[in-house]
Order: structure tokens, then C-alpha cells, then sequence
């Protein structure tokens, strides 16, 4: 796992959500997360089903953000799951040992080495900077990833406001992939965008 890790926002054009993803698939995006908070069960299934053609057709990997039933129908590479949603453990069980199942650690190391034992695929870090899609306490200490990186074998996400300006210095010190939403979703030129972050890693 290495370079931009995509988060969809909550978007109910599928057509649209599709064309700038399949841009940054393009770019090199490395890994995608369906998230949409929004959605309905119909439009969620209808997006993550479209959005798992698009990846496989680029073999990328895509994980679902939280739904671990959308993902064990759809057949899709994993989970992502957050601080209220399923134990770590219960989702590592539920998709077996193959999948992706990412875990949310907000800036808490304890939260991550937790993770890593119950299964995890990788651990996410943040708020970093503040955000034009979520709303979070920004608390984040960049000295976070540097510990990871010397106490955890999983690979390290760091996700928050990013920017390619703005995550350099924590790509610099061991961050593995940069999730990001906005810098991509809302950016003039989502290829461009996208590029920028995979140089990172170059």
C-alpha cells in the first residue's frame, strides 16, 4: 500500500462520482474507499457495485466504508470502519483473512496498536489539517506516523484536510498513503490533482 488513497464524498451523481474517480484511477490512485454517509441503500449499492467495476477494470483495490454486508455482496476488497463503528475484530472475522479491513485511530496510537492486533489491514491517522468535508477536532500530531512507523508493522494512512503541499512532510517521514476527498473531488483537474499526490512516492 503506497500513494493516494481516494475518498468518494457524498455525492448522488453516479455519473459524476465515476468520471473524476476513473481520473484519478488514471493518474495512479492507488486504492479507493467508498464512503457515503447520505446515500440511500439503493444509491449506496447502485454507486459501490459501479465504482467495484471501475476498480477492477483499473486493479485497484476498492474497500467500503463501514458496510461490511455491502461488501461481502458485492464481493468488494474490504472494509473501512471508524471508532463507533464494528470492532475490528468482529469485521477481520466476518471477511476472513484476505481482505482489506482499515481501522480509523483519529490521533490515538493505543487506538492503532489495537487495531494491528485484532487484524487490521492498515491504520488511519488524523484530522491533520482542517477539513472542507468533515467537521473534527484537528489534534493530530505529525509525531504520530513517526512512532507508527517505528512500533506498528501495518502501513500507516494519514487523512485530514490533505493536500499534496501539506502531506509532503508527512509522506517525508513514513506516511504510506494520503487519503484524500476534497483535493481530488473538487479540484479543476482531477488527474492533475491526483498526480500531485502520487509524486509524492515517486
Amino acid at each position: 500500500m503506497k500513494g493516494l488513497y481516494l475518498v468518494t464524498p457524498d455525492w448522488d451523481d453516479t455519473d459524476k462520482l465515476l468520471d473524476v474517480t476513473a481520473r484519478a484511477l488514471d493518474a495512479g490512485a492507488a486504492l479507493v474507499q467508498y464512503r457515503n454517509k447520505t446515500a440511500s441503500s439503493a444509491l449506496r449499492r447502485e454507486q459501490a457495485a459501479a465504482l467495484l467495476a471501475l476498480c477492477r477494470r483499473h486493479g485497484r483495490p476498492l474497500v467500503i466504508n463501514d458496510h461490511v454486508d455491502l461488501c461481502q455482496a458485492l464481493d468488494a476488497d474490504g472494509v473501512h470502519v471508524g471508532g463507533t463503528d464494528a470492532p475490528v475484530a468482529a469485521v477481520r472475522a466476518a471477511l476472513g483473512p484476505d481482505r482489506i479491513v482499515g481501522a480509523s485511530c483519529y490521533g490515538q496510537f493505543a487506538l492503532a496498536q489495537a487495531a494491528q492486533d485484532a487484524g487490521a489491514s492498515y491504520v488511519a491517522f488524523g484530522g491533520f489539517y482542517p477539513s472542507r468535508v468533515k467537521v473534527y477536532e484537528v489534534s493530530t500530531s505529525p509525531q504520530i506516523v513517526a512512532r507508527a512507523k517505528l512500533g506498528l508493522r501495518t502501513p500507516v494512512v494519514v487523512i485530514g484536510g490533505m493536500t499534496a503541499r501539506n502531506a509532503r512532510p508527512l509522506a517525508e517521514i513514513g506516511a504510506d498513503m494520503v487519503a484524500a476527498i476534497s483535493a481530488v473531488y473538487l479540484a479543476a483537474d482531477p488527474y492533475a490533482a491526483a498526480q500531485e499526490f502520487m509524486a509524492l512516492y515517486r
